[in-house]
């Protein structure tokens, strides 16, 4: 006892050795008294790869066997990730018998730890078959794209990456981008916004490595210039799309090359780049790009030239957007339609140019013979005898939009409908020179291919207009009037009585003086065809209404009437109705509809999808007591 007491040895004890066998129990025993001095042992002295040169470093982990291997590695450190991102597909030593599942790691860039994280159900497959990508803001590091080039490479890669933003402190640069090249040669879709760190030896590396790339997206990106965009060009020919927007360091050159290499470029859209002019729209639209059938211009400095070369070599284009082209005047559009070369254009957007006037949109009519669709926005001198000019040039169009076209008045958009035989949806936005004016209409004839008319913010197109627009539009389905304020039952019941095919979908929101008379005519008339009915803002329209819903319109689905005079009773009466497909239904502003109202909410909730109690009545208990019972209705509250 006395020595066990005074024993001054190692008091750790240890496990018995490996001659102890799985059926003999051995207890732990002390160690053997050392009687020699104590040595503290250097471990700073101990082998470590980490006291490897990055040359060799590399040469170790590019040996790795597999997708798994290579994702634990990348776990060690931050330097370790960034070494595998930078080996580059090629370089990989692949082993005959290599796993193809790997796991895919994400790393903690607020210090050198690394953590390996399952992230599967973030790498969506699209239909394509490929893994697609999206990092957004504050996830936006370079760490974050070589943890996904790594976690990725043994199954090919991504197949389409998005940056939207970037971190503000450890934002992309061309480090993040270069290990996505070196990891995912097969990418074929990137997008890059707001992405100011990245320059032109990211998408060198882009270049090299992906030569499969389609789609290239560039937005707010002022660090990529010419240089970047001629590299895409000579190393991607597969390009099909290509946008860049407000990336000032990008000209003519670089649209010059991709004119000259990109023969398989469809779809192109330039806004808001300061040095594209005439010499690089003319070049990329005048070579080997002839397959283009996609082209949008926004906000750039060209002139007429570009119009002519357009109109001239723009044989397969078949929709065209024209926006915000202040150095274009008359003249350009005159030649573009003159020139006889788009023949193949279905849909033109014109936006906010001066020099669409009367005689460019005469000239376009006459030049494009197949274009069905209409677009015209903020065009000040667009009057009605151009637009009926170009109704009666362009026989084929089926479309027509205008918005904040201030000089086309009543009379333009009544011959314009009278003109046009195939025209099969009509919609004025913000029109505000048409004016609530008594014509003649019975040397008009009727529009009967008309489907869709849709008449939104309009102040001065009241009743009367109404009435005349009505007779000449017999075959609506779909009728669209929502905010204009001037229009009372006595204008819109001609139009209901005049509809012969029945109504599909009706918007009357925001037309104050409606009252329940139309909606009683329209359910009437149309109830049996009827899918969609929004009357947010009617405020006369009271139960009555929903009582006349309920009975005679069974196929109704979406249903709005948000701030109507709707009680208790009208939702009662509306449960008890015929519709069976009712999917959405909002009562948002009804503050006469109470508590009284849930147990009918809950009949109508067996086919409800979504519900809008904001602003009502009805208590949050009972709102909670609707949610447990419509558990597939997403309710608002």
């Amino acid at each position: 006892m006395p020595t066990l007491v005074n024993y001054s040895g190692d008091d750790e004890f240890y496990s018995g050795g490996p001659f102890c066998s799985a059926e003999v129990y051995c207890p732990p025993r002390k160690r053997v008294r050392i009687s020699g001095p104590f040595v503290v042992e250097d471990r700073s002295k101990d082998p470590s790869l980490e006291i490897l040169p990055d040359e060799c470093l590399f040469e170790i982990l590019r040996r790795l066997p597999g997708g798994r291997e290579r994702s634990a590695a990348a776990c060690v450190s931050k330097r370790w990730l960034m070494l595998l991102s930078s080996v580059r597909n090629s370089e990989i030593c692949r082993s005959k018998s290599q796993n193809n599942l790997s796991s895919v790691e994400e790393v903690n860039g607020d210090s050198n730890d690394t953590t390996m994280i399952y992230k599967d159900e973030d790498l969506e497959v699209e239909c394509d078959g490929y893994l697609t990508r999206c990092v957004e803001g504050k996830k936006a590091t370079d760490v974050r794209l070589a943890a996904i080039a790594v976690g990725t490479s043994s199954r090919g890669g991504l197949g389409k990456l998005s940056v939207r933003g970037s971190n503000s402190v450890r934002g992309i640069t061309n480090v993040g981008l270069s290990a996505i090249a070196h990891g995912c040669p097969s990418l074929r879709v990137l997008s890059l916004w707001n992405v100011p760190s990245i320059g032109d030896e990211g998408l060198f590396e882009i270049a090299r490595e992906c030569n499969s790339l389609e789609k290239l997206d560039l937005s707010q990106c002022p660090s990529i210039s010419n240089k970047g965009l001629v590299a895409i060009a000579e190393n991607c020919l597969s390009l099909t799309s290509l946008t860049i927007e407000s990336c000032a360091s990008i000209g003519n050159e670089g649209l010059q090359a991709i004119g000259r290499c990109c023969t398989k470029l469809q779809s192109l859209t330039i806004k808001d780049c300061p040095l594209v002019g005439d010499q690089g729209v003319a070049s990329l639209l005048s070579s080997g790009a002839t397959m283009l059938t996609k082209v949008k211009l926004h906000g750039l400095n060209i002139t007429d030239f570009s119009l002519a070369v357009i109109g001239h070599y723009g044989k397969m284009i078949a929709n065209l957007n024209l926006s915000s082209l202040r150095n274009v005047s008359q003249k350009g559009f005159w030649v573009m339609g003159n020139a006889k070369g788009l023949q193949s254009l279905v849909s033109l957007t014109i936006t906010l140019c001066k020099g669409a006037t009367d005689v460019g949109l005469e000239a376009v009519g006459n030049g494009c013979p197949n274009l069905k669709h209409m677009c015209i926005r903020k065009c000040c001198f667009v009057s009605d005898g151009g637009l009926v000019a170009f109704a009666k040039a362009s026989g084929s169009f089926e479309s027509l939009h205008l918005e904040e076209c201030n000089r086309i008045t009543q009379t333009g958009i009544l011959n314009t409908v009278s003109n046009c035989r195939k025209l099969k949806s009509l919609s004025l936005v913000k029109c505000m020179g048409i004016k609530d004016l008594a014509l003649q209409t019975s040397l008009r004839l009727p529009c009967e291919s008309l489907r869709s008319l849709s008449i939104r913010s309009c102040p001065g197109f009241g009743s009367t207009s109404l009435a005349m627009v009505g007779k000449l539009c017999p075959k609506l389905h779909q009728l669209d009037l929502s905010g204009l304020c001037g229009i009372t039952d006595a204008g819109l019941l001609p139009l209901l009585e005049s509809c012969e095919a029945g109504l599909v979908k009706v918007n009357l929101s925001d037309c104050l003086n409606l009252t329940d008379q139309v909606v009683l005519s329209l359910a009437r008339l149309h109830g049996e065809t009827l899918e969609l009915l929004n009357l947010d803002g009617c405020r006369k329209v009271t139960d009555e209404s929903l009582m006349a819903i309920a009975d005679n319109c069974p196929l109704l689905n979406d249903l709005d009437v948000s701030t109507c005079a709707i009680t208790d009773s009208g939702v009662a009466g509306l449960s008890c109705g015929v519709q069976v497909n009712l999917q959405v239904l909002s009562l948002s502003g009804c503050s006469m509809v109470s508590n009284k109202s849930v147990p009918y909410l809950k009949k109508l909730g067996e086919n409800l999808l979504g519900l809008n109690l904001q602003h009502c009545s009805v208590s949050c208990s009972a709102v909670e007591l609707l949610v447990e019972d419509l558990w597939r209705c997403d309710i608002l509250s």
